[in-house]
């Protein structure tokens, strides 16, 4: 067996970018910026769970920080007249955000909607956790979200399930999939995600690999 390499940092400038963007300068600086990155990333991907959101996009500049959240219900995030833009806003910049007062830097959010969210393996993987969640079958939660993700024009998925499924004593792996999975070929659209479900039994870990067409 070879050793495995995440599908979207191995195809990060063909198929991927960055999801964060700006330059820190000294080690100081940058540990600082990136420990803000994954408060904001990790605050952010529980909060607006329900609208499942599936990535955030971080770009800093010198008075600006840009964050682009991609989302499948953009009317949850944006709520009536965009109130709920404002507070969201309010949010990272007071709870977030070390600004320290400074006035001339500004926070801009974006909210961009995902086309097809039965192909993206971030929604699919947290539709699955939290399907665990709710102790429903686990053959059954395969089954189902193999057909959804292929009926919406995937060239092949794989759901990985790993630990005390369906509250078995003994941790176990338990996956489907179908079609093609060209993990190795560099040309191959792979989205990859990795989700974490908390039972009652302990962490189910989650993953989806979703073969998708090339633009």
């Amino acid at each position: 067996m070879g050793k495995k390499v995440n599908p979207i940092s191995f195809r990060i400038g063909s198929f991927y970018d960055w999801t964060s963007h700006w330059f820190g300068g000294s080690n100081k600086i940058y540990s600082g910026l990136l420990y803000e990155d994954v408060k904001i990333r990790r605050a952010l991907m529980l909060k607006l769970r329900p609208a499942g959101i599936t990535k955030i996009d971080i770009g800093r500049s010198i008075n600006q920080v840009t964050l682009t959240v991609f989302v499948a219900r953009p009317g949850m995030v944006i709520g009536r007249g965009g109130t709920g833009l404002e507070d969201l806003k309010k949010f990272i910049v007071t709870d977030l955000l070390k600004l320290k007062g400074d006035s001339k830097q500004k926070v801009e959010l974006k909210v961009e909607t995902v086309k097809e969210p039965n192909l993206n393996a971030q929604f699919v993987g947290q539709n699955v956790a939290d399907q665990i969640i709710k102790r429903l079958p686990a053959k059954r939660i395969l089954a189902s979200t193999i057909e959804k993700v292929m009926t919406a024009g995937a060239l092949g998925v794989r759901v990985r399930l790993g630990g005390r499924i369906n509250g078995a004593e003994i941790a176990r792996v338990q996956h489907s999939q179908a079609g093609v999975l060209p993990l190795s070929t560099m040309r191959a659209n792979i989205d990859y995600a990795s989700v974490p479900a908390l039972t009652r039994s302990g962490y189910v870990g989650v993953k989806v690999w979703i073969h998708k067409k090339n633009a």
